[in-house]
């Protein structure tokens, strides 16, 4: 096991950890989170013997195998399977050890080499290696082309997978879901699940570390605490501690009124009431989140738009792509207040191409696209981050989008984004990818958009940055479209899917796990296949789905039947209430009409009810049926 006893550790004369007793078993599998700069990857860096301990010790077994992913890339001539193989060092050296003995003609140690290689799997690490690569979502067109051929995000993922395949005894993975897509990440999640060796994990994205970890080593302040459990346990007995030592806790009422309000607004839509489950859901964690966030320094929201207009923007029968080539075509879409929408798709689908069109950074190949007058953008895109002005401050960029406002305002303002202090007069160029982000959104915020377009916002956001961007999102009036690997963030802001595939975008009728599933039945996508046998399979696609929807039609009608119901029942409590509210109604005169109204108010009320109970058992049965047909 890993055995840290009594260790101070540093880092260019800053203290990371003192005094820390941490113990890691063989097997477990860890999830190390902490602020930005609170020294994981410091303690990544010592586990690697890149660093030494100030005082203490850290015992790591000699004979372990550690493995992380590199985090730079040369332009290799070299394969990308091949480049990928390079990450079982064991194998490669074997190989050099066979070619030496074949050389020398040595048949007893030829023999025993080829014994050593069946051993470890050699013979099947190409087949390996090529899993992995498919999918991390590579192409097997792109299995033997050079490295250098690929971008730097391509890259990463090679290193992953180089990292990946090298059986090692402890796995150090820092933020490996950072060039990932949602397809990627749910293939990562199966693999670590099954991984056998010791994993340490440092991630922001805290609904890959529910899936993959069971114990959480939390720094803050110097310290590092052990939490048995995910890390939804670990965010719980962390907000019990915290709940003793302070008398915030009405903080978590008011959000959970924001999130009882979107739960009440769709909470009889059964087109909405996967959506409004995820938000039920997220009320639950928040009894445990509320206290957290109410000690966080981070702390915004989006103010009231000067205003709504509606629609926003309009496509109809819209074709985008660059140059000649076309990626999407046929694209219809409303935006309109209140629409909150997530973008989901494989990687290159074309997710940004479509977020790109909208914020008018790509002009449409043909169609129209019609801008209602009064909008007013909020667009955030990872290039955005190198449009900021490297020698002006946080002040100064707020400055300039309100000089008339007072120093003091603004940087009580910039305080909520984190930029508090000498932080608000610090200049751009030296500052973190994840301070330059944070900079971007308190710009957008600042300018009150109706409109929010995202592209991947929380690429260099800590947890409790990323905690913070979701309640300020869930109060958000406007419309707002999101493309993120985040699932926590998309689960608990977003309250309808599109699906960007096959060139298409339209609306995608299930949630995450339905994606999930989506994404099982279409395996190996990368594999080229004949056009013959693509079209077969979507006959085939097209039929299954035609039979699956006869099937749930009585569930469905049912949900419908009892949705009218609700609604009419609402609609008749709604008028009588008005009735009942005109002070007329209570004279003397008028009491025979006043029993009429209150009888026909308890019998309306008590039908509701009943049609209430009926709703969710219909929809409950739905549920069951989908389940059963996935």
């Amino acid at each position: 096991m890993i055995s840290i006893r009594g260790m101070a550790l540093m880092r260019g004369g800053n203290v990371l950890l003192e005094n820390t007793d941490l113990a890691i078993f063989p097997g477990h599998h860890v999830g190390i989170v902490g602020r930005n700069g609170s020294g994981k990857s410091s303690l990544f860096a010592l586990l690697r013997g890149e660093l030494q301990v100030e005082q203490g010790e850290c015992d790591v077994p000699p004979h372990w195998r550690i493995a992380s992913v590199r985090q730079e890339t040369p332009a290799l001539d070299r394969s990308a399977i091949d480049y990928v193989l390079d990450g079982d060092t064991e194998l490669r050296q074997l190989e050099d050890q066979l070619t030496g003995a074949e050389q020398a003609d040595d048949g007893h140690g030829i023999g025993r080499l080829h014994d050593q290689l069946a051993a470890i799997g050699a013979y099947e690490a190409p087949a390996r290696a090529a899993a992995l690569l498919a999918g991390l979502g590579f192409a097997a067109s792109q299995f033997e082309q050079p490295v250098k051929a690929f971008s730097g995000g391509w890259r990463m993922r090679l290193n992953l997978a180089q990292a990946l395949i090298s059986r090692a005894d402890l796995l150090l993975l820092d933020e490996p879901t950072n060039h990932l897509d949602v397809d990627a990440i749910f293939w990562l999640e199966d693999w670590l699940q099954r991984f056998p060796g010791t994993l340490l994990l440092i991630s922001h994205d805290r609904d890959f570390i529910d899936a993959t970890c069971q114990q959480i080593i939390h720094i803050e302040q110097q310290q590092a605490t052990a939490y048995t459990g995910n890390y939804s346990s670990f965010e719980r007995q962390q907000a019990e501690q915290i709940a003793q030592q302070q008398a915030q806790f009405e903080k978590e009422q008011a959000q959970r009124k924001h999130l009882q309000t979107y739960i009440d607004r769709f909470r009889y839509k059964a087109s909405k009431a996967k959506q409004a489950q995820s938000r039920i859901k997220a009320l639950e964690r928040l009894q445990a989140s509320a206290p957290i966030v109410a000690n966080s320094q981070f702390q915004f929201h989006f103010r009231e738009p000067a205003q709504l207009p509606n629609p926003l923007l309009t496509l109809e029968n819209v074709q985008a792509g660059y140059g000649d080539k076309v990626i999407l075509s046929s694209i219809k879409f409303d935006l309109v207040p209140g629409s909150r929408i997530g973008l989901l798709g494989r990687n290159g689908a074309g997710k940004s191409t479509l977020v790109k069109l909208l914020a008018g950074e790509l002009p449409p190949q043909s169609g129209t696209i019609e801008l209602n007058s009064g909008i007013k953008l909020g667009y955030f895109a990872q290039h955005q981050l190198e449009t900021l002005d490297l020698k002006a401050s946080a002040l100064q960029h707020i400055q300039r989008l309100d000089p008339h406002a007072s120093e003091q305002q603004l940087r009580d303002y910039l305080g909520g984004f984190g930029f508090n202090g000498d932080q608000a007069t610090r200049l751009v160029a030296p500052m973190s990818g994840g301070e330059k982000a944070r900079l971007v959104l308190a710009i957008i915020v600042y300018q009150k958009p109706n409109l929010l377009l995202l592209d991947e916002p929380t690429n260099h956001l800590d947890s409790v940055m990323r905690e913070a961007l979701v309640y300020a999102l869930q109060d958000f009036s406007g419309a707002m479209v999101i493309v993120s690997h985040d699932r926590h963030l998309l689960r608990t802001t977003v309250d309808d899917f599109f699906l960007v595939a096959d060139g298409q975008v339209r609306l995608f009728n299930d949630d995450l796990d339905g994606y999930h599933r989506w994404l099982q039945e279409r395996q190996q996508p990368n594999q080229e296949s004949p056009s013959q046998s693509g079209k077969a399979d979507r006959k085939a696609e097209k039929r299954d789905a035609a039979e699956r929807r006869k099937r749930l039609k009585p569930f469905k009608d049912a949900v419908t039947k009892y949705e009218q119901e609700v609604q009419k029942h609402e609609a008749k409590l709604a008028e009588l209430n008005q009735l009942l509210g005109d002070s007329a109604i209570y004279d003397e005169a008028n009491k025979e009409r006043l029993q009429q109204l209150l009888q026909q108010q308890a019998t309306h009320q008590k039908a509701l009810n009943q049609a209430e109970d009926d709703w969710m058992a219909a929809e409950e049965a739905l549920q069951q049926a989908e389940a059963q047909e996935s």
